[in-house]
């Protein structure tokens, strides 16, 4: 069975999205409609912009979701999705590849939670941490064990975390991970504790985006972050996408029960190459490999 995945925050990089603009007219119209959509030309930063100018707040999120789900259009007939799922941000390039989400309705749900989650980050300073070589059990254990706001955030891959929190908890998190045994425990240059309660704000006003928009019975299930589940209820997903700002993003678990429920090969939809290495780690047996473009 073949599982599509769609990357997060993160995979931006300068001229992403410019070859499909160039080659495939649903791609021209679609970028178009982003710009107006948002308000301003995101297609001018995606293709000419710098790095830094990619990485303000308004941008980044709502350029991955376009590469990804743009790709997605462009790939036509070539795109039979038995499963999705999406790391973080990604999630909603997989609500619209397997129809649940409109187009449209997601790129302006993308767009309001990047800066819902900017302003969180200017409400309180916090931070997130990388933590390679522990077991999830043992980063878990010494996260409740700090006082203040520190969580396990993100799931990556056996041996791969990330934890987020306090800026204060966090450190002090990662002086304990690091006499418990971990390789590394690396604080990240990211503006927040993203998947955490600290998220609690940008969490309320996305929700309430999220009560006002329609989504459909999807083509095929989506494994979401929240539960690492299959999901094909409309309502379901509805309500596990409000609670994902505040939970952990479960991707280990996810890969694991899609590989148990019949998945065998994992094509990743979206720029980098990150998820494939992800899934690789988790799962030796499975493929992984990136979208290939149709012939023009």
């Amino acid at each position: 069975m073949k599982a599509y995945v769609f990357p997060g925050q993160g995979a931006q990089f300068s001229g992403m999205g410019l070859d499909l603009y160039e080659k495939y007219p649903v791609a021209q119209e679609l970028f178009e409609n982003a710009n107006d959509i948002l308000g301003f030309a995101i297609t001018d930063v995606m293709f000419e912009g710098t790095a830094d100018a990619l990485k303000e707040t308004k941008v980044t999120q709502p350029a991955i979701f376009l590469h990804s789900v743009i790709l997605s259009k462009v790939l036509g007939d070539n795109f039979s999705p038995e499963m999705v799922a999406g790391h973080s941000l990604g999630e909603f390039s997989a609500l619209v590849a397997n129809g649940a989400l409109k187009f449209e309705d997601a790129l302006s749900l993308v767009s309001k939670r990047a800066l819902a989650m900017q302003k969180a980050c200017e409400k309180a300073p916090s931070t997130m941490a990388a933590v390679l070589g522990l077991e999830d059990a043992v980063v878990e254990k010494i996260c409740s064990s700090v006082e203040g706001v520190v969580v396990a955030a993100n799931y990556n891959c056996p041996g791969q975390l990330v934890i987020s929190g306090e800026i204060k908890a966090v450190e002090q998190a990662c002086e304990r991970l690091k006499d418990a045994g971990a390789r590394r425990a690396l604080m990240l240059p990211v503006g927040g504790a993203f998947h955490s309660p600290m998220m609690e704000p940008a969490r309320e006003e996305l929700a309430a985006a999220i009560e006002n928009t329609t989504f459909s019975e999807p083509s095929c299930p989506i494994y979401q972050n929240v539960s690492a589940n299959a999901v094909t209820n409309a309502a379901n997903i509805q309500k596990n996408l409000m609670a994902q700002l505040t939970a952990p993003v479960r991707w280990t678990q996810s890969v694991q029960q899609m590989v148990s429920d019949g998945a065998t090969e994992f094509i990743e939809v979206g720029p980098g190459k990150v998820l494939q290495g992800l899934v690789k780690k988790i799962d030796p047996n499975v493929s992984a490999s990136s979208a290939e473009l149709p012939e023009v």
